[in-house]
């Protein structure tokens, strides 16, 4: 795929992807003869993992450091004590991730209730 489609399936804009690569967190799989960018879905699913992370306030060093152990435990090569470093390390991305989730819980709360306060006021002050 070509830079274009990829922003289109992720909802990236091509100036992000492109900032992504020149980070290290993604790279191209290959060029075309044009010098074009051209993506896998391997590349697509890096983007939507830095996407969903992005939200939560993930920085760009733990988002690098979460796709390493990805990559990392996806390799064939990696023995049973490294592959259980790496799953510890994604462990406790998850559970961030998770404290992060609660976070923007309580956020949501507190701006619904905030919506809900305002609404309250109008609807006493409208004209009847």
């Amino acid at each position: 795929m070509q830079i274009g489609e990829v922003a289109e399936r992720t909802e990236l804009s091509l100036r992000t992807i492109r900032h992504y690569e020149e980070t290290g967190l993604v790279t191209p799989s290959a060029r075309s003869q044009g010098g074009f960018r051209l993506y896998t879905e391997a590349d697509v699913a890096r983007l939507m993992v830095i996407r969903r992370m992005k939200p939560l306030g993930f920085t760009l060093e733990e988002m690098r450091d979460l796709l390493a152990a990805t990559d990392r435990l996806d390799a064939p090569d990696s023995s049973p004590a490294e592959r259980e470093a790496l799953l510890e390390r994604v462990r406790t991305y998850e559970v961030a991730a998770a404290r992060k989730i609660e976070d923007l819980r309580v956020q949501l709360a507190r701006a619904e209730d905030f919506a809900a306060t305002l609404r309250t006021r109008l609807d006493q002050r409208a004209p009847r």
